[in-house]
């Protein structure tokens, strides 16, 4: 169970109604994690720039890659929501994230993505280097940021204990 409720929208204020909305409007659904956020509509709205980022890297990263980095984040730091919620994107666009065979750019981004969570002022040498010779500087900015929103989404749905949304359930890890 959530540490904090999820808003009652009838009961919200004006703002956290508009920004439940204006999400809904955007995106279509409305997860227990945005529910939550939205007791602070401005930590809504900085959650949601993880979406902002991901429109500025998908003419270079794949959705495939997106989803295999955003995984390895949530993997490392063992975070059942986000790990089910991409293991959706990835089975329902027809690939076994237990048997995946990841290419170049999608190793290296989860080798990026794992050396972040395990130690971000040690980043081994190797893996900026590769980065660098695939990316643009403002793309590997992009990446770090959306990593930065990644980690802080796994440190919200781990610290508030966020309920897996009904809809991901057929979708977890056997072993989490």
């Amino acid at each position: 169970m959530s540490r904090i409720s999820p808003i009652n929208y009838d009961q919200a204020s004006p703002e956290a109604r508009a920004e439940h909305d204006l999400e809904l409007k955007l995106r279509g659904r409305m997860t227990n994690m945005k529910r939550v956020l939205l007791h602070s509509p401005v930590a809504h709205r900085i959650y949601a720039e993880w979406f902002t980022l991901r429109d500025l890297l998908r003419p270079v990263v794949s959705d495939r890659a997106i989803w295999l980095f955003s995984l390895a984040i949530s993997e490392a730091n063992k975070s059942a929501v986000p790990i089910t919620f991409f293991r959706r994107a990835l089975i329902d666009s027809g690939i076994d994230p237990d048997a995946i065979s990841p290419d170049g750019d999608e190793a290296l981004l989860t080798a990026f993505a794992a050396a972040i969570v395990a130690d971000s002022n040690a980043i081994p040498e190797g893996i900026w280097q590769k980065l660098k010779a695939v990316y643009s500087e403002s793309t590997i900015v992009n990446l770090v940021a959306f990593a930065g929103i990644m980690i802080a989404t796994t440190i919200f749905t781990n610290t508030m204990e966020i309920d897996l949304d009904p809809e991901l359930n057929s979708y977890q890890k056997k072993n989490l």
